[in-house]
């Protein structure tokens, strides 16, 4: 787990909200804080859709994305927001074949973006979550500097607390 200050907070946000920079993530759960606080949870509701195709267990942020810019759009800050994204299951997979085989894909159950406005500061913290115990750190410092290596590429600028 890293913590990172995002100062660039305009920049951060026109990624987030603008740009299709995250927009492969997955969205685990949101909370934006307006004139309301809104809560948005991420979980596909199957049963909505007349498919026989396999739908993915989460939204992509790319799906949800314009909703939350309309909560946010205005003249006003909001008070704060929280999303939680996770690595798509496929990059899941990609990361651990490619640096980390001792792991099995079924085990890890998310690698986590957890991004917070508290209405000044914009942070985020990596997570991992595994469906088993492993005292093996290697996957989540894999995943904290891929993080860091993804924010660099997206040109955001970030401190570690």
């Amino acid at each position: 787990m890293t913590a990172l200050d995002l100062p660039d907070i305009k920049h951060v946000t026109s990624q987030l909200f603008l740009k299709d920079t995250f927009d492969r993530f997955c969205f685990i759960e949101g909370e934006i804080v307006t004139f309301n606080t809104f809560r948005i949870d991420g979980y596909v509701q199957k049963d909505f859709f007349d498919t026989d195709t396999e739908l993915p267990e989460y939204s992509y942020w790319k799906n949800v994305r314009e909703y939350c810019l309309m909560l946010i759009k205005g003249k006003r800050t909001p008070l704060s927001f929280r999303l939680v994204l996770s690595l798509s299951p496929k990059n899941i997979q990609n990361l651990v074949e490619q640096n980390s085989p001792s792991f099995k894909t079924g085990d890890i159950q998310g690698l986590y973006l957890n991004i917070t406005f508290d209405g000044s500061h914009l942070s985020c913290v990596t997570g991992t979550s595994f469906k088993t115990f492993t005292l093996d750190k290697s996957l989540e410092h894999m995943w904290d500097e891929m993080v860091q290596t993804f924010l660099k590429k997206q040109n955001i600028v970030f401190e570690q607390k």
